[in-house]
């Protein structure tokens, strides 16, 4: 019997961002009072804001939450993956580095 309340369960799929990459906010994040040392309401992170996932964890075993790392602001804010978007682009090997044989796949 569903209550209309289901959400996706986001770690049945791999996470989105790893450990390392670079991220950016798309969303002001406000103290919701878990975050120590802060008043409540108070501006953690600002939208535009760029950092690095430090480490991913999980809450309410159901989403992943990212540890990000705020280097100007000097912080540690968890954060969705709704809130954030990568600043890394996949690499794909040019035409000219595969003609040279950079992706054949052997071990040196």
């Amino acid at each position: 019997m569903s209550l209309g309340r289901e959400q996706d369960i986001e770690i049945r799929t791999p996470p989105r961002f790893m450990p390392g990459e670079r991220v950016r906010a798309t969303h002001h994040i406000k103290n919701d009072g878990t975050y120590p040392g802060k008043e409540i309401g108070e501006n953690l992170v600002r939208k535009g804001d760029e950092g690095y996932v430090r480490d991913i964890g999980t809450f309410l075993q159901q989403f992943y939450i990212y540890a990000v790392e705020w280097v100007d602001r000097g912080t540690v804010v968890g954060m969705r993956a709704r809130e954030l978007m990568s600043l890394e682009t996949a690499r794909t090997p040019s035409s000219a580095e595969i003609g040279a044989g950079f992706n054949k796949g052997t071990a040196r």
